[in-house]
């Protein structure tokens, strides 16, 4: 297997013993970093503290419980938002009961911009329109536009000719406006004979009981509108009391991912390996077959490029392509596509132009592109001590996720306010962790 099998962009370091590729790596340490923003597990903070962001975000869609945080990120970036301060968060629901369904994980984005893009464009634009406007001579022999006939739209009557005033009764023969003749309404009907020998038919129903005005009667005969509902305040973000004990927190170190020549990995802590008693019961030889088989291809991929940086618990690269734990998921075919060999291939994200199928970002309608992805490791990590946050016994807690991959938007909308903060929840996708069978 070829250790450099990825879509990343990879550069030669050295004589040849190393690779560098353009895939920055996390690595969760106790010592303080650089970076006094990014974090893993611990407690969130808001890059504007009297902003945080609406409480229903703060909720699993599966149980409507507070999630815990998983990752806080820092994501300036200075080279494709100069103007805009942006910072991430993955959320995930602890509950075992939660695990695997959609929505137990979800993704926030905070953004304020300082400068709107073309903001002063824009207000020229719409000075020089105005200006226009303005300057433009009146038509002439402009008028005030006529009302509606109203009696037209309720009785079928003709509408007014252009020579009648819009206040003209339809059931008249004279003008009202200077004209001594206008064409008879009446013209078409039968001879007067045929409509002598109807009888005047009576009103089933007393005069009285008719509506005052035609703005009644049209209110009469149709049903009042629906009130539209009333969006209320957004929900305030809950209280700390509100949450489990979060999971420990630990300060990110980065580091380009540098990928050593072919060695033989080791398989991550939290992949099951056959017991004691299946070892005895069959050959070494036949275990391992066994054991191969029910591994997915992918996975062999997946795990392999890990184990030449076995601590790192994320991958980033804004407009890469994610590392995929499964090539058979709902997650692998937003970056998949089919080709004509017997392997799928994934699609390479350009910085203009994306063609993954991740969901468009549904505040600006603007293509989604890969940022950033949490690996295996971090699992560990976060769960040290897992029986202490507070959620029971130890089988009701724990993750099962093998990558959870981060697509944001990619032009980074916000609200269109200068120096306000604006919250947008983002796609993020769970490939869950394979559950073998022993055949």
């Amino acid at each position: 297997m070829d250790p450099y099998d990825s879509d990343s962009s990879v550069e030669d370091v050295g004589e040849g013993d190393y690779t560098e590729t353009g895939v920055l790596l996390g690595y969760a340490t106790e010592e303080s970093t650089d970076d006094s923003i990014s974090h893993l597990g611990g407690w969130p903070t808001w890059l504007d503290p009297s902003t945080p962001p609406p409480g229903n975000f703060a909720k699993c869609k599966v149980c409507n419980d507070p999630m815990l945080l998983l990752l806080q990120l820092n994501g300036d970036l200075p080279e494709h938002f100069p103007h805009d301060e942006r910072w991430l968060y993955i959320f995930g629901c602890p509950r075992k009961a939660c695990s695997r369904k959609q929505g137990s994980i979800r993704a926030l984005r905070g953004v304020k911009k300082h400068k709107i893009a073309n903001s002063s464009r824009q207000r020229g634009q719409n000075n020089n329109n105005k200006a226009e406007q303005e300057s433009m001579p009146e038509p002439p022999n402009a008028e005030e536009k006529p009302k509606p006939d109203l009696g037209a739209a309720l009785f079928g009557a003709r509408p007014p000719s252009s020579g009648l005033s819009s206040n003209t009764n339809p059931f008249t023969t004279t003008a009202q406006s200077g004209t001594s003749q206008a064409s008879n309404p009446f013209a078409a009907l039968p001879a007067p004979s045929a409509l002598a020998a109807i009888p005047p038919q009576k009103p089933s129903f007393p005069i009285d009981s008719l509506p005052a005005t035609f703005a009644e009667k049209a209110r009469v005969s149709s049903p009042p509108p629906a009130p539209k509902p009333v969006a209320g305040p957004p929900l305030p973000w809950p209280s700390q009391s509100s949450f489990p004990k979060p999971y420990p927190q630990y300060n990110l170190d980065a580091d380009y991912e540098t990928l050593s020549r072919p060695s033989t990995p080791s398989l991550p802590d939290n992949i099951p390996t056959p017991t004691i008693e299946e070892e005895d019961s069959k050959t070494s030889g036949d275990s391992k077959d066994i054991y191969e088989s029910s591994l997915d291809k992918s996975f062999l991929r997946f795990s392999t490029r890990l184990a030449h940086n076995p601590e790192q618990v994320l991958r980033y690269e804004f407009r890469g392509t994610p590392l995929l734990y499964a090539t058979d998921d709902a997650v692998a075919k937003v970056f998949l596509t089919p080709s004509s060999s017997q392997h799928a291939k994934i699609s390479t994200v350009s910085s203009k132009s994306s063609n993954n199928r991740i969901p468009r970002c549904e505040s600006c309608g603007s293509a989604r592109v890969f940022e950033v992805q949490l690996v295996p490791h971090a699992i560990v990590m976060l769960e040290e001590g897992r029986e202490n946050i507070g959620l029971g016994p130890k089988d009701d807690a724990g993750m099962e996720w093998g990558t959870v991959v981060l697509g944001v938007c990619a032009t980074n909308c916000g609200l269109d306010s200068e120096g306000v903060m604006g919250w947008r929840e983002e796609w993020v996708g769970a490939q869950w962790e394979e559950r073998l069978v022993p055949k």
